[in-house]
């Protein structure tokens, strides 16, 4: 293309060169009509721009009904007609827009520091979920067992015989917030804490501390729905750390949590309500104050506003979740072709 001309009125784009095609040099001249009106600045840059990202056909016709050539404008689509000679040059001055794109995104990708200890922290969150994956699966398989062999009766020694994984798994748990602090996961903080706080405070205050507690049949109840909430979180977890998804357990990873969760939460406030006469009557973790005033702050009070700050507590991470869900199950948007 020599001396091109390129002019636009209102929503028409004029275009005018001399080019060399079958019939040898001649003036070639086209008009575009758009849909709307466009702004009146345009180069020659500007209209291999417009070739390049619109163009969908650039072919030579069986015939040539003179030297005036036309081309016809929709809303998703450019058809340009040209001789053979004026289609190549123009397809060659896309192909060196298209790799001049690829070089200049190359330089900005390059510029962007890389990450040496990425593979590294890849490696440490797939372990850690595996290793949280392997202990409540170890909790879940024992308590199913457990209860088809000796029916309610596992329900009375489940602390004695489960305590000791959950205790390794809920401690180990703490390393989430650790990650999130961090920065090695994009997962909020505040869910993490509330709970890990609240499970842990169940696990270490309610039951551990109190003999009475451990032989009651809730404790069955509260390990057995934390566990299966943790049989799909865990592994959706570790196989995002190595580009994998699997679309039934994403489901079940969003979709579970939904019965289990306020199950769940239900099971510890009935454990803190068995509680309180206990701390009431053993005085356990009650504190007194010094005299003249001679006044002893109750633990079983505390733990009657515990039981307002925990259903508050779900009710956050229950918003989270049901937010988490839309995100990753929700309708998706078509893309536009």
């Amino acid at each position: 293309l020599q001396h091109p001309d390129i002019t636009i009125t209102d929503n028409v784009l004029h275009f005018r060169a001399q080019g060399h095609g079958a019939k040898g040099d001649n003036i070639y001249e086209f008009e575009i009509e758009f849909l709307e009106p466009v702004e009146p600045k345009v180069s020659i840059f500007t209209f291999l721009t417009l070739v390049k990202n619109n163009v969908a056909v650039v072919e030579r016709p069986t015939s040539w009904g003179g030297s005036d050539y036309t081309a016809r404008s929709t809303s998703s689509l450019l058809s340009l007609v040209f001789p053979k000679a004026v289609s190549n040059t123009l397809k060659n001055l896309i192909l060196h827009l298209k790799e001049e794109e690829k070089i200049n995104k190359m330089k900005i990708e390059s510029r962007v520091p890389k990450d040496p200890f990425k593979h590294l922290k890849k490696g440490y969150l797939a372990m850690y979920n595996l290793v949280q994956f392997l202990g409540f699966s170890w909790i879940f398989v024992n308590m199913t067992v457990r209860l088809f062999i000796l029916g309610k009766d596992s329900f009375y020694d489940t602390f004695h015989t489960i305590a000791d994984m959950m205790y390794f798994c809920q401690t180990l748990a703490l390393m989430e917030v650790m990650n999130s602090l961090i920065g090695l996961v994009r997962s909020p903080l505040v869910p993490a804490v509330l709970q890990l706080f609240g499970r842990n405070f169940i696990l270490f205050v309610v039951l551990g501390t109190l003999e009475e507690m451990q032989s009651k049949p809730v404790v069955f109840f509260i390990f057995y729905f934390w566990s299966i909430i943790e049989l799909f979180r865990y592994p959706y977890y570790m196989l995002s750390c190595i580009g994998i998804e699997w679309k039934p357990l994403t489901w079940l990873r969003y979709t579970a949590w939904i019965p289990l969760y306020p199950l769940g939460g239900l099971s510890e406030a009935v454990a803190i309500v068995q509680s309180i006469p206990i701390f009431s009557e053993t005085g356990k973790f009650s504190l007194g104050l010094p005299n003249p005033l001679n006044v002893t702050i109750q633990f079983s009070f505390l733990l009657q506003l515990y039981l307002i700050a925990l259903f508050l507590g779900v009710s956050v991470n229950f918003r989270h979740l049901y937010k988490q869900r839309k995100q990753h199950l929700g309708p998706k948007k078509r893309k536009m072709k």
